[in-house]
């Protein structure tokens, strides 16, 4: 190990075999000394009361007060408290990611660390995904935050994302929602992704609800979101429809486009002849012709970027030997390739038995 480089997981170190973890809480921590020491009892008090092991993953996004030697003194008092932090700042989505990797639980729920989600709520979500949920998503129906700069923008994008995505959900912003790890073993989150875990989620197969759960106001800190983080969501939003939708076949979302701007380069040359023959307009002067030029041009170009896109889309499978599609399970099918590659003992190479 180098000079510069972090160990992710100290206080594990030493100890004995790490014991099985059912449920796995993921907190992404940015500057919150304030709350974390009323948070972690009021965790420990929900999750002791399902009675399933668990763990309190906290990720410390590059805080820059005292909430980074809190975490330390927690993990240090209880085995169950990890700690990952980050060299800087590099936002929820990326501690959320992180989290969610080196978590060990069988359900994965993530929560803020501002207090405003009740962990009380964490009961419920895993009642709701033992009835066979992969995805239970939180709705914060009566949400604590101003109206006009908070809740008014998240009621529009709330609606516009689950119109264009297709999977109905009230509250896509609310972080206390509860996973199967199965579902999201396959998941890498960019950007502000994290929201779009449930269209990832249903897209997949998985089966996706959502109950109301509670919403605090804030009592300390300062939020770390606003209106400005709105254009990155539509930016996500167009990346995860595009994804979701076209993932194996964008030679079909670019041809939508091509087949638009040829239709409006068609039209255009028609014009162009309809005023030569018929009203006398020189081709050079009318500035339809010069349209019809661009258009058209657009059309081939866009098509050429989805056959380029078709042939990235076959390399990216290919190359990882992953499959364009997601199995739920087997039966009576024997032991293929991946399950002989995963026996313990097994050589790579054995025969089919």
């Amino acid at each position: 190990m180098d000079a510069n480089s972090i160990d992710l997981e100290p206080a594990v170190t030493g100890r004995a075999p790490e014991r099985p973890v059912d449920v796995s809480v993921v907190v992404p921590v940015f500057n919150e000394a304030e709350s974390l020491p009323h948070l972690l009892p009021k965790l420990n008090d929900a999750l002791e009361a399902v009675g399933r092991p668990y763990e309190v993953i906290f990720v410390d996004d590059g805080s820059r007060d005292s909430s980074l030697s809190l975490l330390r003194e927690f993990a240090a008092k209880d085995e169950r408290v990890r700690v990952i932090a980050f060299r800087r700042n590099f936002g929820q989505t990326a501690a959320l990611d992180a989290g969610f990797h080196h978590a060990r639980g069988e359900i994965l729920i993530p929560m803020d660390a501002d207090l405003q989600n009740d962990p009380a709520d964490i009961p419920r979500l895993l009642a709701k995904v033992d009835e066979g949920y992969d995805v239970v998503s939180g709705w914060r129906k009566k949400r604590q935050d101003k109206y006009f700069t908070r809740i008014l923008p998240s009621r529009i994008a709330n609606r516009v994302i689950s119109r264009f995505t297709g999977v109905e959900l009230h509250d896509y912003g609310c972080t206390l929602t509860a996973y199967r790890r199965e579902i999201m073993k396959d998941v890498r989150l960019y950007g502000e992704m994290h929201r779009f875990i449930p269209v990832w989620a249903q897209w997949a197969g998985g089966r996706v609800t959502e109950i109301v759960v509670n919403h605090n106001a804030r009592r300390y800190g300062t939020t770390k979101y606003g209106l400005s983080r709105t254009f990155r969501v539509i930016l996500d939003l167009i990346t995860v429809r595009f994804l979701v939708g076209y993932t194996t076949k964008p030679a079909y979302f670019f041809g939508k486009f091509s087949l638009l701007a040829f239709v409006l380069s068609f039209l255009s040359f028609c014009w162009t002849l309809f005023e030569k023959f018929w009203a006398g307009t020189y081709v050079h002067r009318n500035p339809v012709f010069i349209i019809g030029v661009f258009f058209g041009l657009v059309a081939v170009q866009v098509i050429f970027t989805g056959l380029l896109a078709e042939l990235n889309v076959r390399t990216h499978f290919e190359s990882r030997g992953r499959p364009a599609y997601f199995i739920r399970e087997k039966i009576n099918l024997g032991r293929d390739k991946e399950s002989r590659e995963a026996a313990p003992g097994e050589k790579p190479d054995d025969p089919v038995r």
